[in-house]
């Protein structure tokens, strides 16, 4: 008889602890936080702006009531400023009937001004103190604007902007190679690194920031005002400290071993950008060594690719002209690898990771420098570039159509 008390006491207990009930939200009760914008006020307060979704609106399309009623947008926007994020989003909930849900929050802009003047460390914090924000959300910063400008626009293609902005980020690492995606996980990892700078993303807003909120803008072919992915931000110590675009941009993306596709332009007989590569597999490796106690770089890459168009009548047929065109390749991917070393050496940043290199391969000299990497050795490091560059294959014709015109004419 004991034992079926003890048995059935234990029973009762187990089904009292293990209720699944007690953390419950329901979804009408919940502001699902898309994006959420970060700048600095007048007053050196925090302003944050949440990109709200509207659900039925995203599910339907936008909708208006009947017989031709007002459209209503995707999302919806609300601000709020503070002494701090936490106090900010706590603000923001005095303005919204439902409670603010930041789980699904994959996308963080800060703006230019605060990641300039304060840096981005104590968001950081914030955020990563935070049970429901994810880690692994995407970090922006916003160029030549505002992140309250770049979390108000609509866009006409992705209903939700966020979702627009990350597509944007990984379409254009995947194609172009001079932006990155970097998750709030990767900057903190970076930032905490000995000696390591940080690459985060700009985006911008082109266009009138006025015009970008309306659903007038989403009823034109082609919008007046749009998000558009704009260089790389360079951050020491968690400050911005400068933009790559282009060459120097892309050269970074390069080292960092992170170009998935791009396309390098060769000149050919005096014309300019007259054949373009495509690039289909690459891969980049980093290398340290010790010479006369002064650490010396070794940078490999290896790329493959296809050749996409030729505007001049070449014969690709001969093994010469091909080799001719890798030679030429490898030289043009080598000076954007030397630009973006010579960029981050001036910045005295280590965007690059030399000195986590020199870390792991000689981590007791490595001690010695760690803490004059970037003002002292970085700078005048001296770095060794090898490139190969392959062809692979040239299309869907070999001989130029160029040429057979020109054959034809004579």
């Amino acid at each position: 008889m004991k034992r079926k008390g003890l048995f059935l006491l234990l029973i009762m207990t187990i089904t009292m602890l293990l209720t699944s009930c007690w953390s419950k939200k329901e979804l009408t009760d919940l502001a699902i936080v898309s994006a959420m914008g970060v700048d600095k006020t007048k007053d050196g307060r925090y302003h944050i702006t949440l990109q709200i979704i509207n659900p039925g609106n995203v599910a339907g399309g936008m909708q208006g009531g009947g017989g031709g009623g007002t459209q209503s947008p995707p999302i919806t926007i609300y601000s709020a400023s503070g002494d701090n994020l936490v106090e900010a989003s706590r603000r923001a909930s005095g303005r919204i009937s439902r409670r603010l849900y930041y789980a699904h929050t994959n996308l963080v802009v800060v703006g230019e001004k605060l990641a300039k003047e304060e840096g981005i460390n104590t968001l950081i914090d914030a955020f990563d103190r935070d049970p429901e924000f994810r880690n692994t959300s995407t970090l922006v910063i916003a160029n030549r604007s505002s992140a309250a400008d770049l979390v108000k626009t609509l866009t006409p293609v992705d209903k939700i902007p966020a979702n627009k902005v990350l597509k944007t980020l990984e379409f254009t690492e995947r194609k172009w190679g001079e932006n990155v995606k970097t998750s709030l996980q990767e900057v903190m990892k970076s930032i905490e690194s000995p000696g390591r700078g940080t690459v985060v993303s700009g985006f911008r807003l082109v266009g009138n920031p006025q015009q970008a909120q309306k659903l007038d803008n989403l009823q034109e072919s082609a919008p007046e005002a749009t998000l558009r992915a704009s260089g790389i931000a360079v951050l020491k110590q968690g400050k911005l400290v400068d933009w790559l675009y282009k060459e120097p941009a892309r050269g970074t993306v390069w080292i960092l071993d992170k170009i998935q596709g791009t396309d390098i332009n060769i000149d050919w007989e005096g014309k300019k950008e007259a054949i373009a590569y495509q690039t289909i597999r690459q891969k980049t490796s980093v290398s340290a060594q010790m010479k006369n106690d002064q650490p010396h770089i070794s940078v490999h890459t290896r790329v493959e690719g296809d050749i996409g168009d030729m505007e001049v009548p070449v014969d690709i047929t001969n093994p010469k002209v091909i080799t001719k065109i890798e030679q030429s390749v490898r030289k043009e991917i080598k000076k954007e690898l030397k630009t973006a070393i010579e960029r981050a050496q001036k910045n005295k940043t280590d965007i690059l990771g030399f000195g986590e290199v020199v870390h792991r391969t000689r981590p007791n000299q490595f001690k010695k420098l760690k803490t004059e990497w970037n003002d002292v050795y970085f700078p005048k490091l001296d770095v060794d570039i090898t490139v190969e560059a392959y062809v692979r294959r040239a299309g869907l014709r070999n001989k130029s159509f160029l040429s057979g015109v020109k054959e034809n004419q004579k």
